[in-house]
């Protein structure tokens, strides 16, 4: 009898144990440790072999290649250069979308790396160098990463992830359609599985590597490109009652905007900026001309916000060529329009543990970020997460170390299995907390 006991013990110990829970969580830590070597691998490669905006063929042939490796539907030419996998869990339950932006900007790489990019290529007519400035190459291999991760956990993952790889972050190049307003466009989220939230991290020199971040609402700004025509009428320099003087009037505008933050909005509410980057106007220095141009950008992390710095900064331009007898034509939004990147509230609270567990400890609220996300187009559409995460090696002192898109950026390498776990347990939590 006791051996029969035993064999029984024996027969059912596969079925005990296939039915045994698995801690995902700790299956994560382990898989993103034993594929660290790869991830930095990949992230050397990328930035080594940058490309510009809508330009990120190799790029996309390299991410198409390892997400097709994993067994994973790979859709790609999305925007141009996206590419869009899909993994399909195990178990039932929500679908979930994570994000990585793909494309360098046009800087000469400064800093002394084995692998440094060399690359040169052409923006806006003009031969320049290329870099992985921003730290993309990093979210692109922090996503294969997750991918990874997460393909290893199929049979315990419930639900289903869309990993969506995008170009031109940076914005596409002028006369073009690019980033995630053009992914949207095509599709990206009305072709199932449609996500019903989206994650997505930046990595950042400011902050140290270990350090994760998150701030709900307006995380980032938005970011319109101003453009204001001043017309005048052109004369001899010695006899500038003759004609009206743009330069002057362009003068008094640039001076009269800066009252838009400091005097006509409520800043106590959010910051707003409003900045003029370049003027162009004459020839000569005794000709008055006829015209001036004035590029800028405005920023705002409120939507409404956005919309009455809009109206007040064009009423103000507007106003101020009419007392000098002229006109200022304000365009808004002709380059770039992106609009405020925000972190949904609910899913800030729900997910913060999962940050924090990952992080080790508290997770910090940041100050209000001025530079902007085109993340913002797809947050608008579904809840959405953005994380930043700390870049800079302990112990550095912030000023000492060059800030994003700098072409002296560089970043600790120990913020890669960092992302991954980040991506990776966001979407084993969220789908654990979906309500039946």
């Amino acid at each position: 009898m006791k051996s029969l006991a035993i064999l029984a013990a024996l027969a059912m110990a596969p079925v005990l144990a296939a039915a045994a829970p698995v801690d995902l969580h700790a299956e994560i830590d382990r898989l993103s440790a034993q594929i660290e070597p790869q991830v930095i691998k990949n992230r050397r490669h990328l930035h080594q072999h940058p490309e510009l905006s809508n330009r990120e063929f190799e790029t996309a042939k390299f991410v198409a290649a390892r997400l097709k490796g994993l067994g994973l539907e790979v859709q790609t030419g999305v925007a141009h250069t996206g590419v869009v996998a899909v993994l399909r869990g195990g178990k039932p339950g929500p679908v979930v979308a994570l994000r990585a932006d793909m494309d360098a900007l046009p800087v000469v790489e400064e800093v002394d790396l084995p692998f440094a990019s060399k690359v040169r290529s052409s923006y806006d007519g003009k031969d320049v160098g290329v870099m992985h400035a921003c730290g993309h190459d990093a979210h692109t291999a922090i996503l294969l990463g997750a991918a990874e991760v997460l393909a290893q956990l199929k049979p315990q993952l419930a639900g289903t992830v869309k990993f969506i790889f995008q170009p031109a972050e940076e914005s596409a190049p002028v006369g073009e359609e690019g980033g995630a307003q053009l992914m949207l466009k095509q599709g990206v989220f009305d072709q199932a599985p449609k996500p019903e939230a989206i994650f997505g991290l930046h990595v950042f020199a400011q902050w140290e590597v270990g350090e994760l971040l998150v701030k709900e609402g307006g995380a980032m700004a938005s970011a319109d490109s101003l453009d204001i025509l001043v017309r005048g009428k052109q004369t001899h320099g010695a006899a500038p009652w003759q004609g009206i003087d743009p330069i002057v009037v362009a003068s008094q505008i640039v001076m009269g905007l800066q009252t838009v933050a400091s005097r006509q909005m409520n800043i106590g509410k959010e910051p707003v900026i409003v900045t003029i980057g370049k003027i162009d106007g004459g020839v000569r220095n005794n000709i008055i001309p006829d015209q001036v141009v004035m590029k800028g950008t405005l920023r705002a992390l409120d939507d409404g916000m956005r919309a009455e710095l809009h109206q007040r900064v064009t009423r103000t331009a507007q106003k101020i060529a009419e007392a000098a007898g002229t006109t200022a034509e304000v365009t808004i939004g002709a380059e770039s329009d992106y609009p405020v990147t925000v972190n949904d509230p609910a899913l800030v609270a729900r997910m913060r543990p999962t940050l924090a567990r990952v992080a080790g400890g508290p997770v910090k609220t940041p100050d209000a970020m001025l530079g902007a996300e085109d993340f913002s187009y797809f947050a608008q559409r579904v809840p959405g997460l953005f994380v930043f995460l700390g870049a800079r090696p302990k112990g550095e002192a912030p000023e000492k170390f060059a800030a994003n898109h700098s072409p002296r950026f560089h970043l600790d390498e120990g913020v890669l299995p960092i992302g991954v776990r980040t991506l990776a347990n966001l979407v084993v939590d969220y789908a654990a907390t979906v309500q039946p």
